[in-house]
């Protein structure tokens, strides 16, 4: 068997780091109780039965080394701290490889998960900051800001709908403080260097607002209920600024694509093409792009809600009638500011749509645990709100999206029961230009093989088993394996 060493990125998120080094634990528990296994009889260094629940389905486990003691300075409290804990006094040291096999407490890590979500226990840590964890947040600026940055998570906690989701104000503070104003002045006063600023500044915006956008569509909304005028009307401010349609995420991914579950009837759906053929990409690329504004109403109105037709139809139009309009009343800066990001946005939506369901099962397509995947990187889950955990958020769509790397460890033995892929170390962009290029074997070396079967695949095999969860559905196939929904 060939178990390749799992990245670990040094700008994982805590969360991400303990999951991946539980991954990193049974793969090295499952090589070595075969090792075992096959070694002579008397020369075994190891009780026998790894995780076997998780391999084989037999067996106990062996004794887990008992937990390590809690680290000096450990994360913020719910009080937060005086001082700020250096990094290397809550985190594992970061490497650029690291193998598996770290003597990781299950337990331990779950309860430790689960303290970092909770704002009574002194362990309690808000996400405040993309770029930074709390610790590094506090050691990264000067200890003339503690003081301030403290009073400010204080109150950002209260301004907050959940009390981890300092950063969602924090980012709503941000855009409303550059992007507001950068357009408004383009649109007063044009000029191609700050165009290029502008779009520069906003590349950087788009990504993280959409998901913000995901948690406020699922959750009705993120800032306390105190703020729910504010809640409801910032949408309507931002959203054309940021390359959304008014409206549109809300009535295509909740009322839509969660309904239906990227089978047959989904208007994103990507069983019908070869999902690592550029010539069908562009195909399905092609008519979201241009046909979305006809295609969501459509789609409505042929299930019978046609207030939802109605409402989906009026505001992807009105959105266009306000673009038209702001371009007659100036063409560059309607250009720079609305539609180009608009532009872009439904490529990168559709690119990462693409990733998120590109591998199908071919025998159970209809599942949600073969038909989406789980990344554990950086992009995706520190600087889009664990938008890796992509199969988590469809097995519960109102699941808080802190609280998908919890939700994810403990039901690990589904998972793996289940066939799911975890891929690391890539976002949903690099699967999609992998695909496309067909470069399999690189996925593969992504791919956290989980249970038995997985665990069993050399390389080649694992680049094998993820070239037949590409291939796409005859019309047969899909009537056969959606009957009760295939239309």
């Amino acid at each position: 068997m060939v178990f390749a060493n799992l990245v670990f990125d040094a700008r994982l998120t805590h969360p991400d780091r303990l999951v991946l080094q539980q991954l990193s634990e049974d793969i090295t528990e499952s090589e070595q109780w075969v090792a075992d296994k096959s070694a002579p009889s008397g020369e075994s260094h190891q009780p026998a039965g790894p995780k076997q629940a998780r391999t084989t389905g037999t067996g106990a486990p062996p004794p887990l080394p008992p937990p390590p003691p809690p680290p000096a300075s450990a994360s913020a409290s719910a009080t937060l701290p005086s001082k700020a804990p250096s990094p290397s006094q809550c985190r594992p040291p970061p490497s650029t490889e690291q193998p598996g096999g770290s003597g990781v407490d299950e337990e331990g890590t779950a309860a430790e998960l689960a303290a970092l979500n909770n704002p009574l226990d002194e362990r309690f840590e808000p996400t405040v900051f993309t770029s930074y964890d709390l610790d590094e947040a506090f050691e990264a600026a000067p200890a003339l800001l503690h003081g301030p940055l403290k009073r400010y998570i204080s109150w950002a906690r209260g301004v907050a709908r959940v009390e981890t989701d300092v950063v969602f104000v924090t980012h709503l503070l941000i855009y409303f403080g550059t992007t507001l104003p950068s357009a408004a002045m383009l649109f007063a006063r044009f000029s191609y260097p700050h165009a290029v600023l502008h779009m520069l500044m906003q590349a950087t915006y788009i990504g993280p607002y959409t998901l913000l956008k995901h948690q406020h569509i699922h959750q009705n909304g993120v800032l306390n209920r105190r703020f729910s005028l504010l809640d409801s009307l910032f949408p309507y401010v931002m959203d054309p600024l940021m390359g959304h349609s008014w409206n549109s995420y809300f009535y295509h991914h909740v009322k839509h694509h969660h309904v239906e579950g990227n089978g047959p009837n989904d208007l994103s759906s990507t069983i019908r093409y070869q999902r690592d053929s550029l010539v069908n990409f562009l195909h399905y690329l092609g008519r979201f792009y241009f046909f979305v504004w006809l295609d969501l109403p459509r789609y409505f109105w042929r299930s019978r809600r046609p207030v939802l037709a109605a409402k989906s139809c009026f505001w992807e139009l009105g959105t266009y009638a306000a673009i038209y309009a702001a371009w007659r009343f100036n063409h560059a800066a309607a250009v720079v500011v609305l539609i180009i990001p608009l532009s872009l946005l439904r490529i990168a939506l559709m690119v990462g749509n693409w990733g998120q369901h590109a591998f199908v099962d071919e025998n159970e397509p209809d599942s949600d645990f073969r038909s989406s995947i789980t990344l554990i990187d950086v992009p995706s889950n520190r600087f889009c709100f664990n938008d890796g955990y992509h199969t988590s958020h469809h097995l519960n769509p109102l699941r808080h999206w802190r609280e998908h790397p919890l939700a994810f460890l403990k039901a690990r033995d589904e998972y793996a029961r289940q066939g799911a892929l975890v891929f690391h170390d890539i976002d949903y962009i690099g699967i999609t230009v992998r695909l496309l290029c067909k470069d399999y074997d690189h996925l593969a070396r992504r791919l956290v093989p989980i249970g038995s079967e997985q665990m069993a695949l050399t390389l080649e095999g694992r680049a094998a088993m993820l070239k037949t969860h590409t291939r796409a559905f005859t019309s047969d196939e899909i009537t056969q394996k959606y009957s009760k929904k295939s239309s």
